[in-house]
């Protein structure tokens, strides 16, 4: 669905009711224009939360967090494919003093815990959520002066504006280990506040206590089984759509990570098992063996390689502007894939592709298990009551990797049995 020409007014355009497609046209129809009345460019600047709820664009902000799981952010860069010349990250508020203190405990965790720049960016995602939920529950975003140290404000109001933002929070996320997880960094940045003598007191504590969250958060998410990977991977249409399933769910990658996937990652000629290696990663294995799909990888290399101006990217952007698709476009191909294969939903929720790497990480997490079991018996004759320490002290990293390849293979026979 998009929007017809006569939309010129944020409340003109039914946000809540269009598709991605149709919010990027709104959004050059109707933002854009307002954008260059105030004197912006609408292709370089990013407006602010406060911008957008000052000019009646907040259903759009609430549009897409909703119904497409999408952070302004993200739909500003991904599907309007700009960007900013500054670089600095706009938060979901204006007033200096907050900008300051939230800026200044993600620079603590850069250069004093040494955090990797994704790291970095969920620490800032789940600030600037508990940002826009103190918004909503108490009409401003000044976080700072109801704690201040300086200022008059009684601490039991700053503790109930705090607690009104996260029974905000509470009613709009279904999941209690988002809500502890954004708990956890508020909490851990008002804690940075007041060591940093800009708070009295962490309004934010004791928090966790007041709501049901640990119940919610110790259950395992869901993700797919076997039988429906492989069903994904037989009604792939193409190349690219089953190498998408591989990526995922044999190979445990990321959505962004599989936008990003580069052929430097890619060693399919080394000493042992074809891999991918990453020089960074927020989690998992730096190393991740190719125990399916290497045809695949090789085919899809020796096709774009006659491509002219190729990048080296495996899923390259179609448009000019830019490299490899977005993780959102990655997500589009994804749940386009499972509708196709009739997997409506898993254990309740709609298919996601994090669903693929969960699939991947749990038989990763057996495998894991497995090799601990399989040498028990070392560890009993080596007299150590931990097989961990076998694998420390008396096994080499290669033959770990070896048994743990073992097990990952048969783990994901299942799904992918007969896939080179």
């Amino acid at each position: 669905m998009t929007v017809g020409e006569s939309d010129s007014t944020a409340a003109d355009v039914p946000w809540t009711t269009l598709d991605r497609e149709g919010l990027v046209d709104a959004y050059q129809r109707v933002v854009d224009p307002i954008l260059r009345a105030d004197g912006f460019d609408p292709g370089t600047h990013k407006p602010t939360h406060d911008w957008l709820r000052d000019h009646d664009f907040g259903t759009l902000v609430y549009a897409l967090r909703t119904y497409h799981d999408l952070t302004f952010g993200e739909f500003w860069t991904d599907d309007l494919g700009r960007n900013e010349t500054d670089t600095g990250h706009a938060w979901a508020t204006d007033d200096e003093r907050t900008v300051d203190a939230l800026d200044s405990f993600l620079d603590s965790r850069r250069t004093r815990k040494g955090l990797a720049d994704s790291s970095l960016d969920t620490l800032r995602y789940r600030l600037d959520r508990y940002v826009q939920a103190y918004a909503a529950a108490n009409g401003h975003t000044d976080l700072v002066s109801p704690v201040a140290r300086d200022g008059d404000v009684p601490v039991h109001e700053a503790v109930d504006e705090c607690w009104a933002a996260f029974d905000h929070l509470h009613s709009e996320l279904g999941s209690g280990r988002t809500k502890r997880r954004i708990h956890g960094v508020v909490s851990n940045w008002y804690d940075h506040l007041v060591r940093r003598r800009w708070a009295r007191a962490n309004p934010a504590s004791g928090l966790d206590e007041e709501f049901d969250w640990r119940a919610d958060a110790d259950s395992d998410p869901p993700h797919l089984a076997a039988e429906q990977v492989r069903v994904l991977y037989e009604t792939a249409a193409d190349d690219r759509e089953r190498l998408l399933v591989l990526a995922l769910c044999a190979w445990g990658l990321r959505s962004g990570e599989v936008a990003r996937l580069h052929r430097s990652n890619v060693v399919l000629d080394g000493d042992g098992v074809a891999h991918l290696r990453f020089e960074r990663r927020k989690n998992g294995p730096g190393q991740v063996s190719l125990l399916y799909g290497v045809s695949h990888v090789e085919r899809r290399l020796a096709a774009l390689a006659d491509e002219d101006d190729w990048a080296g990217y495996l899923f390259p952007s179609p448009r000019a502007d830019r490299d490899h698709v977005g993780r959102w476009t990655v997500w589009n191909w994804f749940t386009d894939l499972a509708d196709r294969a009739d997997i409506e939903q898993v254990a309740g929720e709609s298919p996601v592709p994090q669903m693929g790497r969960r699939f991947w990480y749990d038989a990763y997490s057996s495998a894991l298990e497995q090799v601990a079991a399989g040498i028990e018996d070392v560890a009993a004759e080596q007299g150590s009551s931990s097989p961990a320490v076998v694998l420390q002290n008396y096994l080499s990293e290669e033959r770990v990797r070896t048994l743990r390849r073992d097990h990952m293979r048969e783990r994901l026979a299942s799904a992918f049995d007969g896939v080179a």
